[in-house]
């Protein structure tokens, strides 16, 4: 039998609800082999032209000793090397670009997978989403969650969550898509610092093992500050402090911004045609302080880094004119599939994606369809490693203004 709520175990993470399925529950389609004559240029895409074979091997199940230790494959996009790859190391970053302003994403991911039993004994799992109620009731929270259990979870009822029963949890309303509503309370002390407590990192569900102690550091970049991610922004994963130190010697500089990565992240691309794909939205967050940073960049003629897919859909979400962003906070439901021109972003620091999903459609929009296709290639041939914890690529050049 499989490992699951039905017998006890912990199994799998939490699987959405219809239409938010993991990867690995959908029939794998061969991978489409088009081929253009241009590898730079951005072509109109369907999804069959997402999948690609990826041996099981080389999906990273664990992060390296190092969180700079990974490989970093080298993707110039520019018309003036067109698809040119290179070999490297992350710690090669330094190097490989000109004095930068390097944008990193500082959300914080939540200890959001929560495991319980219903009075009757049956075992409960919650994956906490989105926090609805306003700051400052710390002693019951309402919650945006998924949820599953042996037999189902109705508005009504009323679980305990965590080995002490830390935390309990009535639901409210279940909606439309399958997800729930409900109303969090600690037995003592605060919501937040139950849920820290009780709760375990939401690993990816491609990372086939239970969520260990050292995940809490590790699934979790340096940046971290802000409480509200279900999934860690993967490419900042692979920055330490000596590696920032390096990067300002050199004299590159950083900012932040604020996305707060979504389980809608894994959702597949299940329509022939992406324009019929329904994006999953997330919150985000830009400060006056970046605002003026990307502004003094342009000024100054100083390249955009962004270190990961959820700071290229901030940034081009908040673009204004002038390749400046607008300072504030929202929602951004921004798909970003060929053909697609950056509007602020420069250069994009990212890991390898998933097969049919919406981040793999954002690099063929930047780095160009053949171009992305020859890169996941060698890195497949090469044996990279692949997903949340494993190597990492570099785009240069995705610009409209390096083109």
């Amino acid at each position: 039998m499989a490992r699951g709520i039905a017998d006890g175990s912990r199994g799998a993470p939490l699987a959405p609800p219809p239409g938010l399925r993991y990867l690995r529950s959908e029939p794998r389609r061969p991978p489409a082999r088009l081929s253009f004559p241009d590898s730079s240029v951005r072509l109109a895409v369907k999804t069959d032209d997402l999948d690609y074979e990826l041996p099981d091997e080389l999906i990273a199940q664990a992060p390296l000793e190092r969180r700079d230790g990974a490989r970093l494959l080298v993707v110039d996009a520019a018309h003036d090397a067109p698809g040119a790859l290179r070999d490297a190391r992350i710690t090669d970053l330094p190097e490989l670009l000109p004095p930068s302003l390097i944008v990193v994403n500082d959300t914080r991911v939540m200890p959001a997978r929560l495991f319980g039993k219903k009075p009757t004994g049956g075992a409960v799992e919650l994956l906490l989403i989105e926090r609805l109620s306003a700051p400052g009731d710390t002693a019951r929270e309402r919650w945006h969650a998924m949820g599953r259990a042996s037999k189902g979870l109705k508005p009504g009822t009323t679980v305990t969550l965590g080995e002490a029963g830390a935390l309990e949890a009535e639901v409210l309303a279940k909606r439309d898509d399958g997800t729930l509503e409900v109303a969090l309370s600690a037995a003592g002390g605060s919501v937040a610092d139950a849920i820290e407590a009780a709760g375990e990192m939401p690993l990816p569900p491609y990372i086939r093992r239970d969520a260990e102690a050292s995940d809490r550091e590790r699934y979790q970049t340096i940046f971290a500050r802000e409480p509200g991610a279900v999934a860690a922004p993967t490419a900042g994963l692979h920055f330490s402090p000596t590696l920032v130190e390096a990067m300002e010697a050199a004299g590159h500089r950083f900012a932040r911004v604020t996305l707060h990565v979504g389980p809608g992240t894994f959702r597949p691309v299940k329509h022939d045609d992406l324009d019929a794909h329904p994006m999953h939205e997330e919150r985000y967050a830009v400060s006056e302080a970046t605002a003026a940073a990307i502004a003094a960049a342009r000024d100054e003629g100083r390249p955009i880094l962004a270190v990961g897919t959820t700071v290229v859909r901030t940034l081009e979400s908040a673009a204004i004119a002038g390749r400046r962003v607008r300072a504030g906070s929202g929602r951004t439901d921004l798909f970003i599939k060929p053909p697609y021109r950056a509007k602020v972003v420069d250069h994009v620091l990212t890991n390898f994606h998933l097969p049919r999903s919406t981040l793999l459609a954002l690099v063929m929009a930047l780095a160009g369809v053949e171009t992305t296709r020859r890169a996941y290639a060698h890195a497949v041939a090469t044996a990279y490693r692949f997903f949340s914890y494993g190597d990492a690529m570099l785009l240069r050049g995705v610009s409209e203004a390096s083109r």
